[in-house]
């Protein structure tokens, strides 16, 4: 179970990030990782829209359904075959969607480290020395527990997928998806404070699950943030990053 206060409590700490940024000026450290975040994900988005499309030929060509479709000469046929087609170009981009925010947070961990270091220090009025040596251990600590949580979302989804076949009860999966995907996003942006705090990945996994529902509010409203295009895709990791650091100042971390 989780805490509805701990849930309020993250989804409030969006506002005093707001605050925080604003007061330390702090946009740079928002708009250099966001304008990177839209590069790389319009590029990411270009490769697997084509290269879905060329593995729907592929398959089609495979099992011969493009000269069956086209032997029975059907506008009907023709239709649900294109519907078809098109469909499984958007589950591709779905999974795109889903995963390329892991792929980012890997990529641009040295940054999100550092930004809740620096929220932090500012928060306390103290330095965290700094070191390259443990730089790269965080950031290969953090590669470490991405693909962890992309492997237990990636389960946990699966199983949604079977349950949502289900009459009644498969209507409500996709809210259920939404909990688990924000879950993971909001323990990723809490795992930065776990990491500098240098607790193990079990001690942060045994601590964030202690407090679940700091995760799941942090992560709804990241999840909310990236359906706006472009401006939420710039501001959402940020503003997630700041808001789950500063949620974390008051609570000891094991």
């Amino acid at each position: 179970m989780f805490s509805f206060r701990e849930v309020l409590s993250a989804i409030q700490s969006y506002g005093k990030a707001h605050q925080f940024i604003m007061q330390h000026k702090l946009w740079k450290w928002i708009l250099i990782p966001g304008i990177i975040y839209c590069l790389l994900f319009f590029t990411g988005f270009y490769f697997v829209w084509g290269y879905s499309g060329d593995f729907v030929e592929y398959l089609t060509r495979l099992l011969h359904i493009t000269e069956w479709v086209q032997d029975l000469e059907s506008s009907w046929v023709s239709f649900l075959f294109i519907l078809v087609a098109f469909s499984v170009r958007i589950v591709f981009v779905f999974w795109y969607f889903s995963y390329f925010k892991y792929l980012f947070l890997i990529v641009a961990s040295p940054v999100f480290s550092y930004l809740s270091e620096k929220t932090e220090a500012i928060l306390e009025y103290r330095e965290f020395p700094f070191s390259w040596a443990q730089l790269g251990q965080d950031i290969w600590r953090g590669i470490r527990m991405s693909f962890r949580n992309i492997v237990y979302q990636t389960g946990a989804i699966l199983i949604l997928l079977v349950v949502s076949f289900i009459p009644v009860v498969g209507w409500i999966t996709p809210m259920i998806g939404f909990f688990i995907e924000s879950y993971f996003y909001g323990f990723s942006m809490m795992d930065y404070s776990c990491e500098r705090h240098r607790l193990t990945m079990a001690q942060s996994i045994q601590f964030i699950r202690q407090h679940r529902g700091m995760a799941l509010g942090n992560g709804m409203v990241f999840y909310v943030f990236m359906l706006v295009p472009v401006a939420g895709w710039m501001l959402a990791p940020s503003y997630a990053v700041i808001a789950a650091t500063i949620d974390l100042q008051h609570k000891k971390l094991i």
